[in-house]
């Protein structure tokens, strides 16, 4: 059964949507079978991998609120070798859908990924910049939870407040949830900031913060405008050195599987 990892952080610019693409990316590499689900209405995940091609292309908004099958909206790509479930602008009205339901509109995402959960070895869900039901839907499917943490003031007051969110999520729908990691994104060894940052966030979250951290690299901003993920973009530089250490760290956490 594929684990699923909700990548999440309510602050926007922290580099939740190039970890949720460069981590799915890395683990293809590893030869894990891996399903990206763009969970965010602006649909930055499924524009940077060229994964919506046509007007009225079925999206995770079809899959949640029209009933359409989840396998029918999945798209294959070969670079990356991953699967998406892709992400569009209909999915920004889908929170005042979903509040209008009586029951069970915390779990719309769990139900569908249970379907095809057993198809893959790890689903990455790249959340929306909110606290809102999409959110929510998102950790509730989730089995951990991995917080991308921009090196910049008010980094740690970002973190407190989602994970006030993750321990109520955890009292209400989804007792299993665990922290996968912290990540320390935008790092930039030359600045004070970023040192200072980083500095903190370890000594806040000790072992909870990965060994590895992201730079500031500007081949990790040019590459979604290629449809591709850093790897396929240029695997030389800092960035996708960082995220293959990322990877690498990951699967290790994860027992190596």
């Amino acid at each position: 059964m594929g684990k699923i990892i909700a990548i999440s952080n309510q602050k926007g610019g922290v580099g939740k949507t190039t970890t949720a693409i460069n981590l799915s990316s890395g683990l293809a590499q590893m030869n894990k079978k891996v399903l990206l689900v763009d969970f965010d209405s602006q649909g930055n995940a499924s524009q940077g991998l060229l994964a919506i091609t046509k007007q009225g292309q079925p999206t995770i908004y079809s899959v949640l609120l029209e009933d359409y099958p989840i396998e029918d909206a999945i798209v294959h790509k070969e670079a990356p070798n991953i699967d998406i479930l892709p992400s569009s602008i209909s999915l920004a009205g889908a929170d005042l859908e979903m509040d209008k339901m009586e029951a069970g509109k915390e779990e719309l995402l769990k139900r569908q990924l249970m379907k095809v959960r057993d198809q893959y070895d790890y689903i990455i869900i790249d959340c929306p910049p909110s606290l809102g039901l999409l959110n929510t839907n998102a950790l509730t499917a989730a089995d951990s939870v991995l917080i991308p943490v921009q090196c910049e003031y008010y980094a740690l007051e970002g973190v407190t407040q989602l994970l006030l969110t993750i321990r109520l999520v955890q009292q209400l729908y989804n007792p299993h949830l665990k922290i996968e990691g912290i990540l320390l994104t935008m790092f930039d060894i030359r600045t004070k900031l970023s040192v200072e940052v980083s500095q903190d966030v370890r000594q806040n979250f000790g072992k909870q913060v990965y060994q590895n951290s992201i730079p500031r690299n500007v081949k990790l901003s040019e590459a979604p405008s290629r449809g591709l993920s850093i790897f396929e973009y240029d695997i030389t530089c800092n960035g996708a050195k960082a995220y293959a250490g990322l990877t690498q760290e990951f699967l290790k956490r994860n027992g190596g599987n």
